[in-house]
């Protein structure tokens, strides 16, 4: 991977952690990296899923794709969040 393609990555990562803790309702117990980690995992997960789903080419904007990153981030925060609230303090 270029120079170039992990950057982009890393920014589409962090908009799609952004788009996943908005998704999820209420407030979230985790830090912003958190949410930045769980973004740029979900980017990544997501694309390969969608290459796998064979919707990952398509002219325009991939909304199935964005669709699943984000979808992959709520999930990712939201697990987190949970997990979070029950540690002991």
């Amino acid at each position: 991977m270029e120079i170039t393609g992990l950057i982009s990555a890393l920014v589409i990562g962090v908009i799609v952690g952004g788009l996943g803790r908005l998704v999820v309702p209420g407030r979230q117990q985790i830090s912003m990296v958190m949410t930045l980690v769980v973004g740029i995992a979900a980017a990544l997960v997501g694309t390969f899923a969608a290459s796998i789903l064979g919707v990952s080419n398509t002219s325009g904007i991939d909304w199935i794709e964005l669709a699943l990153q984000v979808g992959l981030a709520a999930v990712g925060v939201t697990t987190l969040a949970r997990r979070r609230s029950h540690q002991p303090q």
